[in-house]
């Protein structure tokens, strides 16, 4: 993750870098947690009733999260539908620990 003189890899840091860009906007951290919490796949009619903003909006929104794959589309004849996708989501909280200094969980520290 990171060369001798601690600094963070850059490959590594440019990851987290669009990671934290995808949720620097109000809709999309609304749009992750409403997937979180649905946990099933959500069509973008659905999504787009929950969050109370037009359909291009939305659709914008939905295209920023796939790009860095938070969430993922599954595809339905000319429907597609958007599921979070938990691995990402589930790496994140370590990824703000990596970028903070902090240890990653189950990384052993030097005592």
């Amino acid at each position: 993750m990171g060369d001798d003189n601690g600094i963070l890899a850059r490959s590594a840091a440019e990851e987290y870098a669009n990671w934290f860009r995808a949720l620097a906007d109000a809709t999309r951290i609304q749009i992750v947690s409403l997937l979180a919490r649905k946990n099933e796949p959500m069509s973008v009619g659905a999504i787009v009733a929950a969050c109370g903003v037009g359909q291009s909006t939305v659709s914008h929104h939905l295209k920023i999260l796939a790009d860095v794959r938070f969430v993922l589309v599954e595809r339905h004849g000319t429907s597609s539908f958007y599921r979070i996708n938990q691995k990402c989501v589930c790496a994140f909280p370590t990824a703000a620990d990596v970028v903070m200094g902090k240890p990653a969980p189950g990384t052993p520290t030097a005592e």
